[in-house]
């Protein structure tokens, strides 16, 4: 999603949805968003799970370091005492060979996605431990650039919704899916939009 892409699409949102037309005018465009594909963004992706942004930037930055070719072949001849030291806990370590093994094994093959359907790809990488829906989504969006996902489990998106759509309580995610359906083809940029919002505005009291 370069920026004419992200004009064009919330543009074409904003005709169709009198909300995001309103808020797209009191703060404007967000700026793209993207990953490199492959297994770098994967594994990147597991050591960033469940901690804050320094501490993974810390880790990664020694992950990383440990690798003169950041691959899977690579990371299976590190010793699990490294991985330790450079900070992966216990099970992001299966995680991350987990991943590594099943890519030198062929039983999963990052440039295959590029070809699945939104579905398909989704379904791939969830079957591998330590990636849900959510990382597989996020994924799609940022590295494959799809252009019609709509993370329903991320929570700043169903609060940014929730604001942006003034609803007395935050949405389910099954809820919030009903209510940018129309969105399609858009959604990603429907996403991309509401983590702009978060950002651009104050909290909301859900308590």
């Amino acid at each position: 999603m370069d920026e004419q892409h992200i004009e064009h699409a919330l543009f074409a949102l904003a005709d169709i949805d009198d909300d995001i037309a309103k808020s797209l005018s009191e703060i404007g465009l967000p700026s793209p968003r993207v990953r490199p594909a492959g297994f770098e963004t994967f594994l990147n992706t597991i050591v960033s799970q469940q901690i804050s942004t320094k501490a993974a930037e810390t880790i990664w930055g020694r992950v990383s370091s440990l690798m003169l070719n950041i691959n899977a072949e690579t990371l299976l001849t590190i010793p699990d005492t490294l991985l330790r030291e450079a900070g992966l806990s216990q099970r992001k370590m299966e995680y991350a060979q987990g991943l590594a093994t099943a890519i030198v094994t062929g039983d999963f093959n990052p440039k295959a996605l590029t070809t699945m359907s939104d579905s398909n790809a989704i379904d791939a990488i969830t079957q591998i431990r330590g990636f849900g829906r959510w990382s597989a989504e996020i994924y799609l969006m940022f590295s494959l650039q799809r252009q019609d996902i709509f993370p329903a489990d991320d929570l700043i998106l169903l609060t940014s919704l929730q604001k942006i759509k003034n609803l007395p309580e935050r949405p389910t995610p099954k809820k919030a899916r009903e209510l940018i359906q129309h969105w399609s083809p858009w959604r990603s940029t429907g996403s991309l939009f509401l983590w702009h919002y978060h950002h651009q505005s104050k909290p909301v009291n859900n308590s």
